[in-house]
C-alpha cells in the first residue's frame, strides 16, 4: 500500500545521502557562523558550539561533550578546552560553577580545539591545551568483581585534536600541515582532527597524515572518532577518596 504524499520507499533510500547530509548540516553552520557573525569570541563560540552539537547528539550516551576545564586530585587544572568528551556513565561528580564546568581527568576521553581556520599557530596552540589535560593526573583503583577485584586499569592514552571550518594553507591539507603536526612529542600530539571545507587528518606513533573524503569530512571525523572511542573502552575507576581529601583544606 502506498504511503502518504511525500513518503519516500525504503527502497529508494540512499546512506551515501544519510551521511553526506550530516556533513553539510555541519559544514553550512560552521560557514554561516564565520559570515554572519562579526565579534571574533561571539563567532568562536558558535563554531564550537556546532562542534559540541553534533557530538552531543551522535555520540553513544555513555559519552558527554562539554566545553570544560579539567582537574586532577592534586587540584591542580588545566587550561579551558573547547570541546572535552567524557564518561557520565562511571564519574562519580562533575562541577558545574557559574556557567562553567569542571571534569574530572580520569573521565576523560577526548579534548579538541575549535578554531575558524587552521594554521601552524592554532596547531601549536591546540598542541598545548591537549598537553594540559595530558599532563595531569589520574587515579586508579582496583576493580571488584563478583570473583574478586581486578587490577587497577592502566589510565588509557586522551585522545587530542583539532577542528576547524577551514584552512589558511595552499593546498589546505599539504606538506605544511603535516609539518606542523609532526612537532613535539607525545604529549602534544593531535591525533585526529577535521577541517569541515577540505578533510580530515590525524597522528599516530609513527607519523602525521591527511585524509580528504569525498565530501563528507565531518562525518568521517565523527566515525573515526567513536571508533577510537570504542577501542579505548571505559575510563578507569576513580579514586573520590584523592578528591575528597580537599574536604579538609
Amino acid at each position: 500500500m502506498p504511503g502518504p504524499e511525500g513518503d519516500k520507499p525504503m527502497s529508494k533510500w540512499s546512506l551515501s545521502e544519510l551521511l553526506a547530509g550530516l556533513h553539510d548540516d555541519i559544514e553550512n553552520r560552521l560557514a554561516l557562523a564565520r559570515k554572519s557573525l562579526a565579534h571574533p569570541t561571539t563567532k568562536g563560540d558558535a563554531s564550537e558550539e556546532v562542534w559540541l552539537e553534533m557530538l552531543r547528539k551522535y555520540l553513544p550516551q555513555r559519552y558527554q561533550a562539554a566545553k570544560a576545564h579539567v582537574v586532577d586530585s592534586r587540584g591542580t587544572f588545566s587550561e579551558q578546552i573547547d570541546v572535552v568528551v567524557f564518561d557520565r556513565q562511571y564519574s562519580p561528580f562533575i562541577f558545574n560553577f557559574q556557567g562553567q564546568s569542571i571534569i574530572p581527568a580520569e573521565s576523560v576521553y577526548a579534548a579538541f580545539e575549535a578554531k575558524q581556520a587552521i594554521n601552524a599557530d592554532e596547531v601549536a596552540y591546540a598542541q598545548q591545551k591537549v598537553a594540559s589535560v595530558r599532563r595531569l593526573h589520574r587515579t586508579s583503583l582496583p576493580i571488584p568483581h563478583a570473583g574478586g577485584t581486578y587490577p587497577p586499569k592502566t589510565p588509557a592514552h586522551i585522545l587530542g585534536g583539532l577542528l576547524a571550518f577551514e584552512s589558511e594553507w595552499n593546498p589546505p591539507l599539504g606538506k605544511p600541515l603535516t609539518d606542523a603536526l609532526s612537532k613535539g612529542g607525545p604529549d602534544v600530539r593531535l591525533d585526529l582532527g577535521c577541517v569541515a571545507a577540505h578533510g580530515t587528518f590525524g597522528c599516530d606513533e609513527k607519523e602525521c597524515y591527511t585524509l580528504i573524503p569525498q565530501g563528507k569530512p565531518a562525518t568521517a571525523f565523527l566515525f573515526e572518532l567513536i571508533a577510537r572511542l570504542q577501542s579505548t573502552a571505559t575510563v578507569p575507576m576513580i579514586d573520590i577518596r584523592a578528591y575528597a581529601k580537599w574536604l579538609a583544606t
